[in-house]
């Protein structure tokens, strides 16, 4: 979906845009809980639209960070629309220079060939999943067949 195909009250929306601006977060006490809330400027091919960020997406999104909004929602303030998570939506951070990601077009094909992003705590901090740390296929329960060896003439 572009920028320029939201509509007011429109809910179930999914676009990728770029974040043009970002005002200063304020905060904000409701019900006995403490938040944070500011607003930002998303921008695409076919426009721009202002989109409200909430508590944890205020500090997750930045100036020149691509993001997919998916499942938002359009509601309408002083005439305005306004993009929101709403209550079942998610912002992901797709990347920027804000966002602390790396192109990989920047980096040299054997490089970005061993560049790996997650965020899966167990890679974060060194363990592999299914095996063991060297990464020879031997997962270390030692019961692995040795390939056989191929001779040719």
């Amino acid at each position: 979906m572009e920028i320029k195909d939201v509509k007011p009250n429109q809910g179930n929306i999914d676009l990728v845009a770029e974040v043009k601006t970002k005002e200063a977060a304020r905060t904000f006490e409701k019900f006995g809980k403490k938040g944070k809330v500011c607003n930002a400027t998303l921008k695409d091919q076919s426009g721009e639209i202002t989109l409200t960020l909430w508590n944890d997406d205020v500090d997750t999104v930045n100036v020149g960070d691509k993001v997919h909004l998916q499942n938002g929602w359009c509601s309408e303030y002083k005439g305005a629309k306004q993009l929101s998570t709403g209550k079942f939506g998610k912002i992901e951070v797709m990347g920027g220079t804000a966002a602390g990601t790396v192109s990989t077009a920047a980096l040299s094909p054997k490089t970005a060939a061993k560049t790996v992003f997650t965020n899966d705590p167990g890679m974060l901090a060194g363990k592999m999943a299914g095996g063991d740390e060297d990464d020879d296929g031997d997962d270390g329960d030692g019961d692995e067949e040795e390939p056989e060896e191929e001779f040719i003439d």
